[in-house]
């Protein structure tokens, strides 16, 4: 049982694929991760204030507002980049006045952290439907030491404008985390430190999915995988006391700013078969192919880790052979992912 748990939610993934603003001596690594499951509000939130008033219609989605986004990073690192997606969206999204900030608590940020964020050096960028978008890199001017003890716990306000309509919006349900948004119609707000633009508040996040640090070359990233239990359910909101969480504190106890543990739970998520009415985002089979082709397809720069973007496959019909094949690739999923667990987390621990 031990091992089946293992399998379900902790994978130990190369890093991200490198480029020309690498630091000498330095690569990216996933530092947070929300993994995205579906539009809008298909899900199952923990917290949730009414969202009514923020969005009065889910097909229309957001509308001309500003979203101040809280998210835990793992690790700190004094560049960071982030990646906005559109996956389940019917239609492009343009996001622009994008902003990164050191929060200091509720929607205000502290004084002179806020930063910019660029796109190909461009101050917008258009998503189109299934797909997402990385950031450039940004300078963290508040980290001068990614290790400080200061910055344990700290947590980074990502802020960004959408638009017009979005459409359906790309989420992750249960985040567990307080974060803000604008009244529609209220326009780009991320520039601002101060509270009073994001009256509302939502208990999930909407369109970011990933955010990476610039860390040293010997650090690595361990992902979560799982459903409700990995996602938190039944957790303290904003308590940051997820298994995953605790994982990483035991870690950061041992390897320091070295290891990020990050958290790509999906509440009602499975391992393999067809989709029942229930189960939330593709399955875990799915997302590891996914995974898997991305190392492939990025051999040559540095392998890429969980779920770089892209739709779920369409479901094939009752009869088709990717159906029988799900009994035998959940079981070999299984063992591979138990054997391979055990012999990495006591290299880890050891």
């Amino acid at each position: 049982m031990r091992w089946f748990v293992c399998m379900l939610a902790t994978a130990i993934l190369a890093l991200s694929p490198q480029d020309a603003g690498a630091q000498r001596g330095g690569k990216w690594v996933v530092s947070w991760t929300g993994s995205a499951h579906g539009p809008y509000p298909v899900g199952n939130p923990s917290a949730q204030p009414d969202q009514r008033f923020a969005f009065p219609s889910a097909q229309a989605g957001a509308n001309d507002q500003t979203f101040r986004l809280i998210v835990h990073p793992d690790i700190w690192g004094r560049q960071a980049r982030l990646r906005l997606s559109n996956v389940f969206g019917t239609k492009p999204v343009t996001f622009d006045g994008v902003f990164v900030g050191l929060q200091m608590g509720g929607p205000a940020l502290v004084k002179g952290t806020n930063r910019p964020v660029t796109f190909g050096g461009k101050e917008s960028v258009t998503v189109p439907p299934g797909g997402s978008a990385w950031s450039d890199p940004v300078a963290l001017t508040f980290v001068r030491n990614p290790a400080a003890a200061d910055l344990a716990g700290r947590k980074l306000a990502v802020s960004f404008h959408v638009n017009g309509e979005s459409g359906p919006m790309t989420w992750h349900a249960k985040a567990l985390t307080t974060s803000y948004v604008t009244v529609p119609g209220a326009g780009a707000k991320g520039k601002s430190e101060d509270e009073t633009a994001f009256p509302y508040s939502t208990s999930a996040w909407l369109f970011l999915d990933a955010v990476e640090m610039m860390a040293s070359a010997d650090s690595f990233a361990i992902v979560a995988f799982g459903d409700s239990i990995t996602d938190g359910t039944a957790s303290t909101m904003n308590g940051d006391d997820r298994w995953p969480d605790v994982l990483s504190r035991r870690l950061h106890a041992i390897h320091g700013n070295r290891v990020a543990v990050v958290n790509a739970g999906i509440g009602g998520n499975q391992i393999a078969g067809p989709a029942p009415r229930r189960r939330l985002g593709p399955d875990l089979a799915r997302r590891n192919q996914r995974f898997q082709q991305e190392r492939q397809r990025r051999a040559g720069d540095g392998a890429g880790w969980h779920e770089r973007g892209g739709r779920p496959h369409s479901r094939p019909s009752a009869g088709h052979p990717h159906h029988r094949r799900h009994g035998r690739l959940g079981a070999r999923l299984l063992e591979r992912r138990a054997r391979y667990c055990q012999a990495r987390l006591s290299t880890v621990f050891s």
